[in-house]
C-alpha cells in the first residue's frame, strides 16, 4: 500500500470546520458576547462523538480576532475538567486556572519595573483565600469514603481563618463565599482589567467526569466565578451530565408527579438549568453531511489545509443552497476529486443509517477499514479498496448477515450463493465495475445443484441492501479475506453440514502440505461409504470453487475418491465444471485425468471459458486434453 492510502485519521479534534458547524458556533459567540447576558453559560449538548471539542476550536478561532475599531478583548480560557489532578480537585483547579489566566493578562498590560497596582493586590488576595491545604484533606476524604463532598466542605475551601491576613495590606482576609464572589467581581470591574470585554471559559468533556467531579465544576461557575464579564461554555452530553448530578440531587418522586404538575422538572435537571442558562444541541449528520464528511476526510489527507479550504467552503454553500454533492467538484477547480465522491457515495446510505450520524464512528470505521486492508495486503491478500470497504460494512456493520457469510464459506456454498443474493438484489450479473474475465463464450459455468446446498435460498433485507451495494463480489476471490476477518472476530469456520468424521479427512485433503494429504491413505477412502464419499466430494468441490488457493488439493481429493467410488465419477465431474476456468491454476489442470470421460468434459468445458489472457490456463488445457487423447 501507499503511505498515503495506510494513513489513519486522528481522532483529535481539528480546527478546519469539515462537519459544517459554523453555524453552532457563531450562534454560541453571539450568546456569549451578549451584553445582555451577563454573566452567562451556555450549554453545548451532543453525544460522545459528535462534534464538541470541534466546536469549541471554532468558538475559540471566532473569539480570537478582535475587531481593528474596537480596544475590548476576549480573553479565552480552555480547560478539561476529566484532566484535572484528582489530588487538587475541580474546585480549586478551575478557580487557579482563571485567576492565573487574568493574571497573565494583567501582567500583558504592565510596563516593566511598574510599581504593583491595587488590582494585583486584589489578584493575590484572591488566590491565597482559596486553602489550598483544606482542599486536599477534601479531595483526600471523599477519595476514601467515595462520596461527594458535603456543601459544608465546599464553603469550607474559602479560607475562614480569624488569623489569617493579607501580607500587603496586614488586614484580616474577609470570609465567606459571598466575599470571594464580592471580591472577584471587583477584580474584573478593574480599571486595569477595563479592556477585557469578556473573559470566555471554554469547558470541555464534563461528561466524561466523575460525579464529583461534574457538580464541583458546576458549583465553582455559579458559586464562585459568575459575575460580569464572566462567559462559560460548557462541551457536554447533557444527558450524562443530568445522570452524574443525580447522585448528589436523587428525584425524591421517583419520577412520579404530582396532581397539578404536569411539566414538573426533577432536582438534576432543576440544578442544570440553574446553572445553564441555555443549551444549544449539536445536530447529528444529515445525509449530505455524512457524504461531505467522507469527501473531505479522504481530501484532508492529500491536500494541505490550504487546498482543503475551498472545498470546505463549497460543501457549507451546497448545504446552504440544498445543492447536490456531485456538483462539488465544478465548484473547486484544480482537482480531480472522482474518485473520492465515488466512495463517498457508495457508502454514505449505510453508514449514515448504522453509525447514527456520528462523526467519531465514521472516522472509526475508515480507521478500521485502512488498518484491515494493510494487514490483508501484508498477507499477500490483495483486494481492490473498495471491496475491502464493501465487506466491512458487513463485518462491523451488519454482524448477524456476516456470520450468515461465513456460514456460507464454512460449507463451501460461497460463491453460488453469493451470485443468487446478487440476483436478488438486482445487481447484473456482470458487474460493470469488476473486471471481465469470463472468454469469449456467453456460456456461464454450470451451477452447482440445488441439492447440493443445505439450506433454503432466501435472504433477509439487510443482506440483500448489503448486496446492493457496488461492487459485484460473486466473481471475487473473497475466501482469504473472510478467513483473516474470520480469525479477528474470533468466529470458526465450520461446515455444520459435514459429518464430523469426515471433517478430519477433509481438513486433510485441502491442505496444501503433501505430508498432511498423505495421512489420508487409500483405505481410508475405500472405507468411507458411498454416501460419505458423495458428501465428501461435494464439499472438496465446493471448497475448489470458492477457494482457489485449495482449489489444486480439493479437485486432487475429488480424483482420488472418485477412483475408490467410480460411480460417483459423474456427479464429480458436474460439481468440478463449477470451478470458475478464470480462476484455474496449470497444477489443477494436470491433476483431471483426461482419459475418463467425464473428467475430459470437465476439462472441455474449462477450454471453451477460459480467458484469452493469461494464455497459461489456455496452455494447460489444451495439453492436459492432447495428453488424455493418446492415453
Amino acid at each position: 500500500m501507499s503511505d498515503e492510502s495506510s494513513r489513519l485519521w486522528s481522532d483529535e479534534p481539528t480546527r478546519l470546520d469539515l462537519l459544517s458547524f459554523d453555524a453552532v458556533a457563531k450562534t454560541v459567540v453571539r450568546a456569549v458576547l451578549d451584553d445582555a447576558l451577563d454573566p452567562v453559560t451556555v450549554g453545548v449538548s451532543g453525544a460522545w462523538g459528535s462534534g464538541k471539542t470541534t466546536v469549541l476550536r471554532l468558538i475559540e478561532d471566532a473569539l480570537a480576532p478582535q475587531p481593528s475599531e474596537t480596544d475590548t478583548t476576549v480573553l479565552v480560557i480552555s480547560t478539561d475538567p476529566w484532566r484535572y489532578d484528582p489530588g487538587v480537585g475541580a474546585k480549586e483547579t478551575l478557580i487557579s486556572e482563571v485567576l492565573a489566566a487574568v493574571a497573565a493578562e494583567l501582567a500583558h498590560g504592565e510596563g516593566p519595573g511598574q510599581a504593583p497596582s491595587r488590582t494585583r493586590a486584589l489578584l493575590t488576595k484572591l488566590r491565597r483565600r482559596v486553602d489550598w491545604a483544606k482542599a486536599l484533606q477534601v479531595a483526600a476524604k471523599t477519595s476514601l469514603t467515595l462520596q461527594l463532598p458535603s456543601a459544608d466542605d465546599l464553603t469550607s475551601l474559602v479560607n475562614t481563618e480569624p488569623d489569617n491576613q493579607d501580607p500587603d495590606t496586614a488586614e484580616p482576609l474577609s470570609r465567606g463565599l459571598e466575599e470571594f464572589r464580592t471580591e472577584f467581581s471587583t477584580l474584573m470591574e478593574s480599571p486595569e482589567l477595563s479592556h477585557l470585554r469578556r473573559v470566555v471559559v471554554l469547558v470541555d468533556d464534563l461528561d466524561r467526569c466523575l460525579p464529583d467531579t461534574v457538580v464541583d465544576t458546576l458549583e465553582t461557575i455559579r458559586l464562585f466565578l459568575a459575575v460580569p464579564k464572566m462567559a462559560f461554555v460548557v462541551a457536554a452530553d447533557e444527558h450524562r451530565v443530568a445522570d452524574a448530578l443525580r447522585v448528589r440531587f436523587p428525584d425524591p418522586s421517583n419520577g412520579q408527579q404530582a396532581a397539578g404538575e404536569r411539566y414538573a422538572e426533577e432536582p438534576a435537571s432543576l440544578y442544570l438549568h440553574k446553572i445553564v442558562q441555555t443549551t444549544v444541541p449539536l445536530p447529528t449528520l444529515s445525509r449530505f453531511d455524512t457524504e461531505a464528511f467522507l469527501v473531505l476526510l479522504q481530501l484532508s489527507q492529500r491536500l494541505s489545509d490550504q487546498d482543503l479550504t475551498p472545498y470546505i467552503d463549497a460543501c457549507i454553500r451546497l448545504r446552504r443552497e440544498k445543492g447536490l454533492l456531485d456538483n462539488l467538484a465544478a465548484a473547486v477547480d484544480g482537482n480531480d476529486i472522482s474518485a473520492e465522491l465515488a466512495f463517498a457515495s457508495r457508502m454514505t446510505p449505510i453508514l449514515y443509517e448504522k453509525l447514527h450520524g456520528s462523526p467519531r464512528r465514521i472516522k472509526r470505521f475508515l480507521n478500521d477499514l485502512r488498518v484491515r486492508q494493510s494487514v490483508a495486503d501484508h498477507r499477500g491478500i490483495v483486494l481492490e479498496a473498495e471491496i475491502v470497504a464493501k465487506l466491512m460494512v458487513l463485518e462491523k456493520l451488519l454482524p448477524d448477515a456476516f456470520t450468515t457469510v461465513l456460514g456460507w464459506l464454512a460449507r463451501g456454498e460461497l460463491r453460488s450463493r453469493l451470485t443468487k443474493l446478487e440476483a436478488a438484489a438486482g445487481r447484473p450479473a456482470s458487474d460493470p465495475t469488476t473486471p471481465d474475465t469470463a472468454g469469449p463464450s456467453d456460456e456461464e459455468p454450470a451451477p452447482v445443484p440445488e441439492a447440493e446446498e443445505t439450506e433454503p435460498t432466501v435472504f433477509d433485507d439487510e443482506l440483500i441492501r448489503w448486496a446492493k451495494l457496488p461492487p459485484g463480489l460473486a466473481s471475487v476471490d473473497l475466501a482469504p479475506y473472510l478467513y483473516l476477518a474470520a480469525a479477528f472476530s474470533g468466529e470458526q469456520l465450520l461446515d455444520t453440514g459435514l459429518p464430523g468424521r469426515l471433517r478430519d479427512i477433509a481438513a486433510n485433503l485441502l491442505s496444501t502440505v503433501r505430508l498432511d494429504q498423505r495421512r489420508v491413505t487409500d483405505a481410508d477412502i475405500t472405507a468411507l461409504g458411498e454416501d460419505d464419499a458423495l458428501s465428501l466430494i461435494g464439499y472438496l468441490a465446493r471448497a475448489g470453487r470458492d477457494r482457489p488457493a485449495e482449489q489444486t488439493a480439493a479437485v486432487r481429493g475429488v480424483v482420488r475418491i472418485t477412483t475408490a467410488y467410480p460411480t460417483t465419477t459423474d456427479r464429480a465431474a458436474r460439481l468440478l465444471q463449477s470451478v470458475p476456468a478464470s480462476e484455474l491454476e496449470p497444477a489443477t489442470i494436470l491433476t483431471v485425468p483426461a482419459g475418463t470421460p467425464a473428467f475430459r468434459s470437465v476439462l472441455e468445458h474449462w477450454k471453451i471459458h477460459a480467458p484469452v489472457d493469461p494464455d497459461r490456463i489456455k496452455r494447460a488445457l489444451e495439453m492436459a486434453l492432447s495428453t488424455g487423447s493418446h492415453a
